[in-house]
């Protein structure tokens, strides 16, 4: 999938209620769903991402998009569509940022590998399993359709310094 399949759509900033809650579950895979994956993808590329979630974007659906390495240098690329986060292990602490939060980066400690099962945009069942930036990517995507930002895992304190680097009232 390359970025001139899809159309480059504007990032959502922190503070957009669609970034705060919970996405809809994805029920119909068909073209649209389709269409809205290539567009994903060209928008992450266009941002210089590697990884967006659907809400992202603006549109309140469970849908993710990565395109990022794992603990072994392999470059994995893919979508999941109702991603559920089944099985994390170990620690790893690692700078984090975020599309949405653009600019600053913050020290954030997640599991060093994760799995993720969930659906192509076809509605074939997948799972994902990843380490290195592709674990922590896993998560923090599925965050964002959970409503949670990376910043809202950081201390109050530091969660505010970041917010208002960003330009963002803490």
């Amino acid at each position: 999938m390359s970025s001139q399949e899809g159309r480059v759509h504007p990032i959502s900033y922190y503070g957009d209620p669609v970034l705060h809650r919970r996405c809809a579950e994805v029920l119909v895979f068909g073209r649209g769903l389709g269409t809205l994956v290539e567009d994903m993808f060209a928008s992450m590329y266009a941002a210089d991402g590697v990884g967006l979630a659907a809400n992202q974007i603006g549109v309140d659906l469970r849908v993710f998009v990565y395109d990022c390495t794992d603990a072994g240098n392999v470059r994995r690329i893919g979508h999941v569509v109702n991603p559920v986060l089944e099985a994390t292990a170990g620690a790893s602490s690692d700078e984090e940022g975020c599309l949405s939060v653009p600019g600053p980066r913050a020290a954030l400690t997640r599991p060093a590998s994760a799995t993720v099962s969930g659906f192509d945009r076809t509605g074939r069942p997948i799972t994902v399993t990843g380490t290195g930036t592709l674990a922590r990517c896993l998560q923090h995507e599925t965050d964002h359709l959970d409503g949670t930002l990376y910043v809202d895992h950081l201390t109050p304190r530091r969660r505010a310094d970041v917010l208002r680097e960003a330009g963002f009232a803490a």
